[in-house]
């Protein structure tokens, strides 16, 4: 079956049993062992897009030692985290000079392929996977990815979780604070079909005081591969979690007593299911043509007790969401006199979500209040074409378009106000890439393209006081970079990008309305420097640098001093240095290191900085034997404070609010093949 059992391209180191991919082919780099499908036949995917696209693999993340697995997105170049440690509010990744504090939500997050984000932006869905169901994590930073609309402004993050084969994989962890944890994999595949079932399992008392965390997963997914050329199959998700929050603390308890929980904190936690159902079909309609198709529904609940400072009351947030949806994608690929090649693709998709928002005001988890409750619903749907043309071997050529319209209703159930999302029109974003490769030891890339944002929350709609309908923020932004491979041991890639948008808008996320602000006209660019080195047949180290820029060029009405200020929560720099050695058949060392310089905590830039880091970690394998191998690792060696900070204007008295990060950790684990 063509379509499906297409060309395989590996990526990565020669000892490591990977293949570099040529640099006339793309723009993407990887590290570790990958294995990206595509494209002779079937759906163009990421490594098409000719931006700054990274794999990374399966042997590479299954064994990290993280508690959630956004942390895994540090091995990524150019990716931040934003740590919150805040029980089931944990943390998040972001790019592309946009923070991850939640006011803008800039980063399309799928699972195998369905997108995973909730209405606001974030991201919880990623808690679902564990590190050993996944087979690699994908990320495309720009604007000229035309595939995805809703939340895709700075670029977008896939995680494909493993589906066929008949492999069997055990995974026990133990460590510091408490921590253990089971995960388990077993693919059963036979003919025709194939089954995947996992199941994870994981405890910690956490590095804080009351900081207590319990969660478990699972997922099964059954295929069904047609000799007459097409698969269907389902996949289904279940998650549940719930953690005690240790809170925030001043600026002088967090660094005299970094462990400690205010009693003020002791009876915040969180709550939180979901559930993730998809069907999937891909088939050849003809020989050069493919159709692909998934349908999902997803649904989140979550449930939260939080109370910031001893000054203010706490709070209970609930969400409810079900989302619904479908993506489908034709894929023509003709033999084009006078190309070298040529491929034409058009797609659409709609997603329609149904929130239930409410917040009281609590005294020890017992409402005392209601401060919100309001039911919405946002329907978007887009559409897209993209056609990939290389007149010859060494040039590749990709114009595309995308269109997105949004509607829905709101209802504030205290108010009874009633109104319908603003009139956005239709949404265009024409887009442009190319790669240019005079020499297979590098290639040149650009690209280009536009991509939109919009009010989240009760910010999507024409509520009273509001003389007309918002306009949608348009981001603009190009690349230019290129990717060198020069001599077998060694690849890299240097990019300059910029990103300027138009009226942006943020979440207000204490406003008891859940209201949007604008920020204003921002401009973000930035370099990013990616280097991978493989010494010998026994070693591979990598290395990755960012820098990054921001400046409000015109600011909000109502913030004036914002005005040529950087935007919060953005580091200048961020940084990574890995290596790998065999020592031996049996034993593989591991060191990394990554960090991050500080950042201002607001727009007017004038409250400080903070947020700093460079953390090193070690590890170490050794394989038993053929079907079981043991590991231990240590994060954050030195034991350096860092931390997360805030600043908290509607508090009483104004101040920053910190929230450290883990000590020196300590996990021992054991990986049984079967």
């Amino acid at each position: 079956m063509q379509a499906i059992l297409k060309r395989s391209i590996h990526l990565a180191a020669l000892a490591l049993g990977l293949q570099a991919l040529p640099a006339s082919a793309d723009s993407t780099l990887a590290l570790g062992t990958v294995t990206v499908t595509g494209e002779e036949k079937g759906p163009l995917s990421s490594h098409n897009i000719l931006s700054s696209v990274d794999y990374v693999g399966s042997d590479v993340l299954e064994k990290q030692p993280v508690q959630y697995s956004w942390e895994l997105f540090n091995r990524v170049p150019g990716v931040m985290l934003t740590q919150f440690n805040q029980g089931t509010t944990s943390g998040k990744l972001s790019f592309r000079g946009f923070n991850g504090e939640g006011e803008v939500n800039a980063v399309k997050l799928l699972i195998d392929g369905i997108p995973s984000n909730t209405n606001d932006g974030n991201m919880p869905f990623i808690d679902m996977v564990f590190p050993l169901d996944i087979e690699d994590i994908e990320v495309v930073r720009g604007t000229n990815d035309p595939r995805y609309g809703l939340h895709n402004i700075a670029g977008n993050a896939s995680i494909n979780t493993r589906v066929g084969g008949n492999e069997g994989k055990l995974r026990l962890r133990s460590g510091s604070f408490d921590t253990q944890e089971l995960q388990a994999i077993k693919g059963i595949e036979t003919g025709n079909w194939s089954q995947n079932y996992f199941v994870a399992y994981q405890k910690s008392g956490g590095y804080r005081d009351h900081a207590d965390a319990e969660r478990q997963s699972f997922a099964g997914k059954w295929f069904y591969t047609a000799d007459a050329g097409w698969r269907a199959g389902l996949i289904a998700r279940h998650y549940e979690g719930e953690a005690l929050e240790a809170g925030y603390l001043s600026h002088a308890d967090a660094h005299d007593d970094p462990r400690q929980s205010y009693a003020n904190n002791a009876t915040d936690k969180g709550e939180r299911s979901m559930d993730q159902l998809s069907l999937h079909l891909d088939t050849d309609v003809a020989e050069d043509l493919a159709w692909s198709s998934k349908a999902y529904y997803s649904r989140f609940k979550d449930r939260r007790w939080v109370r910031y400072w001893r000054t203010v009351s706490q709070q209970e947030r609930f969400n409810d969401e079900d989302q619904y949806g479908a993506i489908s994608s034709l894929s023509w690929r003709p033999e084009v006199q006078g190309l070298y090649d040529f491929a034409l693709e058009g797609g659409a998709d709609i997603q329609r979500q149904e929130v239930v928002s409410e917040r009281y005001r609590t005294v020890n988890r017992v409402r005392a209040g209601q401060t919100r409750d309001q039911v919405f619903d946002l329907t978007t749907t887009g559409v897209y074409v993209q056609a990939v043309i290389q007149p010859w071997e060494s040039l590749k050529l990709i114009p595309a378009y995308r269109v997105d319209r949004i509607e829905g209703d709101y209802r504030n159930e205290l108010s009874g106000e009633r109104a319908s999302a603003n009139d956005y029109g239709s949404i265009r974003q024409p887009k442009f890439s190319l790669v240019y490769s005079p020499w297979k030891a590098a290639s040149f890339y650009a690209n280009w393209g536009r991509t939109f944002q919009v009010g989240v929350g009760s910010g999507a709609y024409k509520l009273a006081g509001q003389a007309d309908d918002l306009k949608p923020s348009i981001n603009e932004g190009w690349e230019t970079g290129i990717k060198f491979s020069p001599l077998a041991w060694f690849d890299g890639r240097v990019a300059y990008w910029e990103q300027h948008a138009t009226d942006e808008v943020q979440r207000k996320l204490n406003d008891a309305v859940g209201d949007s602000e604008n920020v204003g006209e921002t401009l973000r660019r930035g370099y990013d420097l990616q280097l991978n080195l493989y010494p010998n047949d026994l070693a591979r180290v990598w290395l990755s640098y960012s820098r990054q820029f921001s400046e409000i060029l015109e600011p909000s009405p109502n913030l004036p001093a914002s005005k040529g200020k950087e935007i919060d929560h953005m580091p200048h720099h961020l940084y990574a240095l890995g290596a790998d050695y065999q020592a031996s058949d049996k034993l593989k060392l591991s060191a990394w290191v990554n960090g991050q310089s500080d950042y201002y905590l607001e727009r007017t830039n004038a409250t400080g900085q903070y947020g700093g880091y460079t953390l090193l970690n070690l590890g170490a394998e050794y394989r038993v034997s053929e079907s079981v191998s043991v590991d231990v690792q240590m994060k954050n060696v030195t034991n350096r404070y860092y931390e997360y900070v805030w600043y908290d204007s509607t508090a009483s008295v104004a101040q920053s609010l910190h929230a450290p990060g883990d000590g020196r950790a300590l996990y021992a684990g054991l990986t049984l093949d079967f």
